[in-house]
């Protein structure tokens, strides 16, 4: 369990996060995947590194039980750091990212692939923010760079899923594979990637996020900033209180406001 790295093929390296049941990080685990991260970009020698999970889903997130079993707000605040180093990472990766998406792709698993620089995802693979239905504000910055902007809107206030299939059809995801498939079909990507000139790779990687019109580390921090003004005025505890309460079958202990 948590985050393991491997070397499947020359030049790539498959990072997996694995954090039962539903892969939902707490914080060391967003640190521990940052640093997985950086550690494989690191190495001249990789030319494209590919971002997956085990179990049932991508990624459903930050992991609200932690946050709300501490007594102030630290597990908040390391959340928030924690999520912005870990979306930093895929993102300043020197080498390319394909993220394989399969199951959910959820809260902090949608900032993770939309700063991939590549998305192939299972047919089963849905994408979705449920943040105000937790609490919580984040990662509009990275739906905007899977979806266009009336649509990211939509289901950002909605709290809605789109399928691996519409993210396609908007030219987000570059394949749509069966489960089965999903790890050989995102490594045949890694692979025609890692295939190309290394050094030219890197450079091509700091152009491309060179010439992106969004700042995405500070675009996403200043959305993280409404999630702690939330915290403080009092209106997250009681929402994940609930989900605590709905994912554990007990009746809740009702809201402390904190973090």
């Amino acid at each position: 369990m948590g985050v393991s790295t491997s070397a499947p093929a020359a030049g790539v390296r498959l990072v997996a996060m694995d954090f039962p049941p539903v892969n939902a990080l707490p914080v060391r685990g967003w640190y521990e995947l940052a640093g997985a991260l950086r550690t494989a970009g690191a190495d001249p020698s990789v030319r494209c590194v590919v971002l997956a999970a085990e179990g049932r889903g991508f990624n459903a997130g930050v992991d609200i039980k932690e946050i709300q079993a501490a007594r102030d707000r630290t597990a908040l605040i390391g959340a928030n750091h924690g999520c912005a180093e870990a979306f930093a990472a895929v993102y300043d990766c020197p080498a390319p990212v394909v993220a394989a998406v399969h199951g959910f792709c959820l809260g902090g698993g949608i900032g993770l692939a939309g700063n991939a620089d590549a998305i192939v995802a299972s047919e089963d693979a849905t994408f979705g923010l449920p943040e105000l239905d937790r609490g919580a504000l984040g990662a509009a910055t990275h739906l905007a760079r899977l979806v266009p902007q009336h649509l990211m809107r939509a289901l950002y206030y909605t709290s809605r899923t789109a399928t691996a299939a519409e993210l396609h059809r908007h030219g987000s995801v570059w394949r749509v594979v069966p489960r089965a498939g999903l790890r050989e079909a995102a490594l045949e990507l890694a692979g025609e990637i890692a295939a190309k000139d290394g050094a030219l790779l890197r450079l091509a990687k700091a152009a491309i996020n060179g010439i992106d019109p969004v700042d995405v580390r500070r675009s996403y921090r200043f959305e993280q900033g409404f999630t702690f003004e939330a915290d403080l005025a009092g209106l997250s505890g009681g929402h994940r209180d609930a989900f605590v309460a709905r994912s554990t079958g007990t009746s809740g202990a009702g809201s402390t406001g904190k973090g």
